[in-house]
């Protein structure tokens, strides 16, 4: 018969390799956050201010040709 509890892991079980899986994704996530603030947030910004930039152009247009248009009545 067997013993009650089962003997628990012995070095390099179970637990040892969880503790090591985690560990990667550990280093796994930092790297990927690091790489997010590094490079993805600044090409967003930039892409997001030449985004703003054009649209106030086009609407700096389309108000000028709404004032172009009013006509006798504005």
């Amino acid at each position: 018969m067997g013993t009650y509890p089962p003997p628990g892991p012995g070095a390099g079980g179970v637990g040892k390799r969880i503790e090591e899986a985690v560990e990667l994704i550990e280093l796994e996530l930092r790297h990927a956050i690091a790489y997010v603030n590094d490079a993805v947030v600044p090409q967003v910004r930039k892409e997001s201010i030449a985004a703003m930039r054009r649209l106030s152009e086009t609407m700096r247009d389309l108000a000028d040709r709404m004032d172009q248009q009013k006509g006798p009545r504005g």
